[in-house]
């Protein structure tokens, strides 16, 4: 059995009959979509991509960092600048 990642779920069919109550209801967290039973697509309200999306940033940032914690470094005085 394949793993769902929200706690709501609605059908294909469902979805195409109540779009903007399923939106409504969804209340700012995703929705899975099934097709026969099975996940075949995650509904996300804008609200919550734009912060996943944020949140992806911020760890693409802290990798980034990490990775350059020890070096190499360039040296340059203000002059140089």
């Amino acid at each position: 059995m394949d793993t769902i990642y929200s706690n709501r779920t609605v059908s294909v069919t469902d979805l195409k009959r109540n779009f903007a109550s399923i939106i409504k209801e969804a209340e700012n967290s995703p929705v899975a979509i099934l097709n026969h039973n099975r996940p075949e697509a995650y509904l996300l309200p804008a609200a919550y991509y734009e912060r996943l999306m944020s949140h992806l940033e911020d760890l693409e940032d802290a990798k980034l960092v990490q990775e350059r914690t020890n070096g190499p470094f360039v040296e340059v005085s203000l002059d140089e600048l």
